[in-house]
């Protein structure tokens, strides 16, 4: 094999964040058969750099070492270099960051990488400034050491990363299974470790920084859901309400920041994710049916309108994310002074904004004010009031003639199913039939990029990247049902999950029946083909899988499906009985499995029923709304009774328990409510 160019290779890369790079002087390649061969073929270390385009921290990096022609000598005369964008090859980075994490250090972007040749991992950590300080090396410093000890003391390099892959083998692509204990029990149990680790003053997580965790606000909803557990149910309503007042939420254009850098919400990360937003709006959504508090409401519909405003590409789908970075400064889109804002209101209208609005400039942080509402965190004329949404409104209008942050238009395929779903169920829950036909428009573009009936992975322009992870199969099944159960006409939208269910056994599957692969039977370029079990800021693939099987397998009556999902729910559990940490996920899914929910609503004038159910969403629950037939139609329920459906009524389903009728739509509000 002949070497690569030496040159930089990423100006065709289909990724955003990698063409970010392609001017560098790194001879940068994407990850690929052929690079690795390279490698081989030249017998050189690999330096592996893992980001994603909104990752601030890369930036930094790419501006202190990969532009400088000093740094990028030293790593095109020592190294075979790559890159690879996260968003786009998760599966290379959950193999090289649990790497890390097996090295005893901390994981987090960018993740900076020394594998053989072969594609075995030795050595890494995550940034690494240019010259030594923060406490660590510079970046010149640990390639000229790197690069000694691959020349002095190679054989011992290559023991230690045989070692290493040997024990990431076992960690992500586990094919024992121990004994499963029961989900129920489990799922109780993990929400009191759960509970136990909630920030009693500030909500969230205790400490800093100080992320949003959906997983774990599910493992604490599905408490209460399942466990009727009150403090769980509170001590998630809580943490939204603080995340919701905190500079970590943006309170003039709406959505989500990916974290904050305090314990109390207050000073954020600035990029946006869309993962975040679509989470944000399913827990928001959960929470007002729970309390009815209109803050919740305005909240959600806010980050709907910046999803829809902001992240929608031409065609339909999501982008994946908004840069922190603009104009070379940190949130700087985002930010305000005070002049600014009397500025664009005049000096009375600011006075009365800043009344129910605060900035704040904490000391550790070095930019212009945060907008916050920490001293005034409930629904009141702060966002009742038309004139406070009008001065929102004129702050939008003028922040929108700012440079914007860079967007990453890549339409990542797992994260839109999530958004297509929660789209859906907003939709019903609160009768907007736009947000409804926003989630078809996102599923179409979607569904119309497959190839030889597969799904790809990322959608930019006319680039499609094949083949797609068991995610996003199983993020689109989940999108897919939540469409059915929104829609008039189901039957397209259950035909396309059936065919994705299709797909996913047979490019995922594995030989025992037990579960699925993250990646693809022909994806021939990774080092380790792994499972999925571990939770990110979404839960895993495998989690994913199992609960799109379940619901997959509730609205059509597929009893077979929903035995291998209860099957696959056993198996990760007992895969992961001693190591719960990270597979939040799963625990929730697998709970979910064992006891579903399902609502079924017949017979004519069925209107106050769908509306009933509507208010009240449920992720452990699938709905089926049956057409009015005449005198004789049937169907039978879970536990073998049977329904005449030309009698108006609703049927609420437990695991194999189904309760008795409600047959005006007030009784199944009420069941709704009470049934925990």
């Amino acid at each position: 094999m002949t070497a690569l160019p030496s040159a930089n290779l990423l100006a065709d890369a289909a990724s955003p964040y990698l063409r970010q790079h392609a001017a560098n002087p790194v001879h940068w390649r994407p990850w690929s058969s052929a690079a690795l061969a390279e490698a081989a073929a030249l017998q050189r270390p690999i330096l592996l750099s893992v980001g994603y385009a909104a990752c601030h921290w890369c930036h930094v990096m790419a501006h202190e070492s990969f532009e400088d022609e000093g740094v990028a000598e030293v790593m095109n005369r020592l190294f075979v270099n790559i890159k690879v964008d996260r968003e786009e090859r998760p599966d290379i980075d959950q193999i090289y960051m649990a790497a890390l994490n097996a090295m005893g250090e901390q994981g987090g972007w960018p993740l900076t990488m020394f594998l053989t040749p072969e594609g075995r991992p030795f050595w890494g950590g995550t940034y690494f400034p240019k010259e030594a300080r923060y406490g660590r090396p510079g970046f010149t410093d640990v390639l000229e050491a790197v690069a000694a000890t691959w020349r002095n003391k190679r054989a011992e390099l290559e023991d230690s990363a045989a070692a290493l892959t040997g024990h990431i083998d076992a960690q992500l692509a586990s094919r024992r299974s121990g004994e499963a204990a029961d989900p129920i029990i489990i799922q109780e149990s993990y929400a009191g470790a759960v509970h136990s680790l909630i920030d009693a003053r500030d909500g969230g997580i205790r400490g800093a920084p100080k992320f949003p965790n959906a997983p774990l606000m599910n493992v604490l909803r599905l408490s209460w859901q399942q466990g009727g557990v009150a403090t769980h149910r509170d001590a998630m309503i809580d943490s939204l309400r603080k995340m919701l007042a905190g500079g970590i939420y943006d309170h003039i254009g709406g959505g989500l920041c990916r974290y904050s850098t305090d314990a109390t919400w207050l000073v954020p990360h600035f990029e946006k994710m869309l993962y975040d937003n679509a989470q944000l709006i399913d827990l928001v959504g959960w929470a007002y049916a729970e309390t009815g508090d209109e803050l919740f409401r305005y909240r959600i519909e806010e980050t709907v309108g910046w999803l829809e405003r902001e992240m929608q590409t031409e065609g339909g789908g999501f982008a994946s994310s908004l840069d922190a970075d603009s104009e070379g400064e940190e949130g700087r889109f985002y930010l305000w002074t005070e002049d600014e804002i009397g500025n664009v209101l005049g000096k009375a209208d600011a006075s009365r904004f800043l009344a129910a609005y605060e900035l704040a400039q904490p000391a550790e942080w070095e930019g212009d004010p945060v907008l916050h509402r920490r001293s005034n965190p409930d629904c009141g004329p702060a966002d009742t009031g038309p004139d406070i949404q009008a001065m929102k409104r004129r702050l939008l209008d003028a922040r929108g003639h700012r440079i914007r942050p860079g967007r990453d238009d890549k339409v990542l395929v797992d994260w839109n199913g999530t958004t297509i779903a929660v789209l859906a169920r907003a939709g019903r829950q609160f009768s907007r039939k736009d947000w409804i036909e926003t989630a078809e428009s996102a599923f179409r573009f979607v569904a119309e990029s497959e190839r030889d009936g597969r799904l790809p992975h990322s959608i930019l322009g006319a680039e499609r990247l094949f083949p797609c992870m068991s995610a996003d199969y199983a993020a689109m099944i989940e999108a897919a049902v939540s469409l059915a159960e929104a829609v008039a006409d189901p039957a397209p939208y259950i035909a396309r999950a059936r065919r994705w269910m299709q797909a996913l056994d047979d490019w995922h599957g594995d030989d025992e029946g037990t579960g699925h692969y993250f990646t693809a039977s022909d994806t021939a370029d990774v080092l380790i083909r792994i499972r999925g079990d571990s939770d990110d800021a979404v839960p895993s693939a495998t989690a994913r899988i199992i609960l799109a099987m379940t619901r997959l397998a509730l609205l059509t009556g597929d009893d077979a499906l929903h035995r291998r999902a209860v099957n696959a729910a056993d198996a990760a559990l007992g895969r992961t009985a001693d190591q719960r940490f990270g597979r939040a996920g799963i625990i929730h899914a697998a709970a979910i499995a064992h006891r579903p929910k399902k609502l079924i609503i017949a017979g004519p004038e069925n209107t106050g029923f769908v509306s009933a159910a509507n208010r009240y969403p449920d992720g452990s629950r699938t709905d089926i709304v049956l057409a009015p037939t005449g005198p004789g139609s049937e169907i039978v329920l879970p536990d073998g009774a049977v329904i005449d459906t030309a009698q108006a009524g609703a049927f609420l389903c437990i695991g194999q328990r189904c309760l008795p009728p409600a047959r005006k739509a007030g009784e199944l509000e009420t069941l709704l409510r009470s049934e925990r």
